[in-house]
């Protein structure tokens, strides 16, 4: 079972291979019972986020449900 700080700074890239950036933070929801991992942040303003100097920017996030497998020291995600 991997820990959701597993997930930090790993590369992220598509399943044709194009760089999207490293993991530096990860959005989720919380429940009464659960945290769901919704999204992945990734490339320099994920960085940036993850210490809060500023607002996430949309174009950075990458959906949870976009990941196809998680390998070595990187993240392969639905192009």
């Amino acid at each position: 079972m991997r820990t959701l700080s597993s997930m930090m700074r790993r590369k992220v890239v598509t399943e044709s291979g194009r760089k999207l950036g490293y993991c530096h933070d990860l959005r989720a929801e919380v429940t009464d019972r659960s945290l769901t991992v919704t999204a992945l942040c990734v490339g320099r303003s994920g960085f940036v986020e993850h210490f809060g100097l500023r607002a996430h920017s949309r174009h950075d996030e990458v959906p949870w449900s976009s990941v196809v497998r998680i390998e070595g020291n990187r993240i392969v995600v639905s192009d």
